[in-house]
């Protein structure tokens, strides 16, 4: 079993997702403009490439913000979705690429089952309180196709969670993280720091690759040893 870093009530999940929902609809604007160049091409191309089949691939941004990256994975020829809890960024994100995306919070998704053939879930699953992230993930497992692959990029720390500049943040080190998605039933296929080419105190971003290894309940916690022979 994935360990919980600090144990909520429903009520406070519910406070604190609705509290980081907020912060972003207030600052939509300027996260808009001060995220657009940012440059995630290693992210992209590291999910892209462990996908199996034929392109185009449907792709769901976990997260997707304005939709910066929504409109990466169109202009290079996939079927991206979005998704996001922030009204603003919904609005944004579907104005800028045509792409559908859900208006979802993270602590109550409604996905369709084994759809994508990705998900990419850059920095947004660190918004997500221990107490429901195996749940979250597994509902991630739920909607991907057999052999689907998850990216995920969080910022890694001492396996603490709490708020930050108004949003509620989880901060976990390589092995706990591992934890949570292997149980969630995925298997890992790599995992880098960033900013690339930086020392390592000076990446503060985890990025990580899995494959789904099997359908999960989305309900019930198991945990799946990846590393056996």
């Amino acid at each position: 079993m994935s360990k919980i870093l600090r144990h909520l009530t429903s009520q406070e999940v519910d406070y604190h997702c609705r509290r980081t929902i907020d912060h972003y609809q207030q600052v939509a604007s300027a996260f808009q403009a001060g995220t657009a160049d940012h440059d995630v091409t290693q992210n992209i191309e590291s999910l892209l490439k462990h996908i199996r089949g034929t392109p185009p691939f449907r792709v769901l941004d976990f997260g997707c913000g304005p939709g910066r990256d929504l409109e990466s994975f169109t202009k290079l020829g996939h079927k991206p979705v979005g998704l996001d809890g922030c009204e603003a960024f919904v609005s944004m994100a579907h104005q800028l690429t045509g792409c559908p995306v859900l208006h979802q919070r993270f602590d109550s998704l409604e996905l369709p089952p084994a759809t994508f053939d990705g998900i990419f879930a850059n920095a947004s699953l660190f918004h997500v309180p221990s107490q429901i992230l195996s749940r979250v993930l597994r509902q991630l497992n739920a909607c991907l196709k057999l052999d689907g692959v998850l990216f995920a990029s969080n910022p890694r720390g001492p396996d603490i969670e709490r708020d930050e500049d108004d949003r509620y943040a989880t901060f976990l080190s390589l092995t706990t993280w591992r934890e949570f998605v292997e149980d969630a039933g995925f298997c890992e296929l790599e995992h880098y720091y960033r900013p690339v080419g930086k020392p390592r105190d000076q990446q503060p971003w985890l990025a990580s690759v899995w494959r789904k290894s099997r359908p999960v309940d989305p309900e019930v916690s198991s945990h799946i040893d990846c590393h056996q022979s």
